[in-house]
C-alpha cells in the first residue's frame, strides 16, 4: 500500500511540475512574441504565437494575439483561423469579433488587388478571388456588426461605423452594375 501511494505521490509531483514548466514556456513564448509585435516583427511573433499554441491550446488571448499579429504580417489564412479558434474559447469576447472582421476586410482587398508575379507585373483577380472576397467582405460585415452590438460604445465605434459603411457602398455598387451591350 505504501508503494503504491509513493508511486501515486511521484506521478503527481511529475504532473505538476509539467504543467509549471509547460506554463512557464507558454508564458515566455508569449512576451517575446508581445516585444516581436511592438517592433513591427510581426513574422517572428506569429511564429512564437503558433509555438504557445501548440504548447497550451486554451489560452483565447493567445489566439487573438495571434490573429492580430497575423493579419499585420498579411497571414490572413492564419489570422482567422485563429481568430475563429478564439471565439469557440471565448465568444462572448468582443474584440475577436472586431480583429476577425478587420482581417476578412483585409483579405477581401487584398484578393481584389491582384497578384504580383515577376518583373512587379501585377495579374488581376480572377474570378475565385472575387467570389472569395464577396463572401469575406459579408463575413467581415457580420462580425463588426457583431462587435458594436456587443460594445455598444466602444470608443472606435466611428472607425467600425466607417467600415461597415464603405463594405456596404461596395456591396451596393456590386448590385447596381448594369451591363451594357452593344
Amino acid at each position: 500500500m505504501r508503494k503504491a501511494l509513493l508511486i501515486a505521490s511521484v506521478l503527481f509531483i511529475a504532473v505538476i511540475s509539467t504543467a509549471c514548466i509547460n506554463n512557464i514556456a507558454v508564458q515566455e513564448l508569449n512576451n517575446k512574441a508581445a516585444e516581436y509585435m511592438e517592433k513591427g516583427n510581426y513574422e517572428a511573433a506569429v511564429n512564437r504565437l503558433q509555438a504557445s499554441i501548440d504548447l497550451d491550446s486554451t489560452m483565447y488571448e493567445t489566439y487573438y494575439n495571434l490573429g492580430v499579429a497575423a493579419t499585420n504580417a498579411k497571414k490572413y489564412d492564419i489570422a482567422i483561423e485563429a481568430l475563429e479558434n478564439g471565439l469557440k474559447l471565448k465568444s462572448d469576447y468582443a474584440d475577436f469579433y472586431y480583429s476577425l472582421g478587420a482581417a476578412q476586410y483585409e483579405y477581401a482587398n487584398n484578393l481584389l488587388e491582384g497578384k504580383v508575379e515577376e518583373e512587379d507585373m501585377v495579374t488581376p483577380a480572377s474570378e475565385e478571388d472575387k467570389q472569395k472576397s464577396e463572401e469575406l467582405k459579408q463575413s467581415a460585415l457580420v462580425n463588426l456588426q457583431k462587435y458594436l452590438e456587443m460594445k455598444p460604445q466602444a470608443e472606435d465605434k466611428e472607425t467600425v461605423e466607417t467600415l461597415i459603411n464603405d463594405i456596404n457602398k461596395v456591396e451596393e455598387t456590386e448590385t447596381n452594375k448594369t451591363i451594357v451591350v452593344e
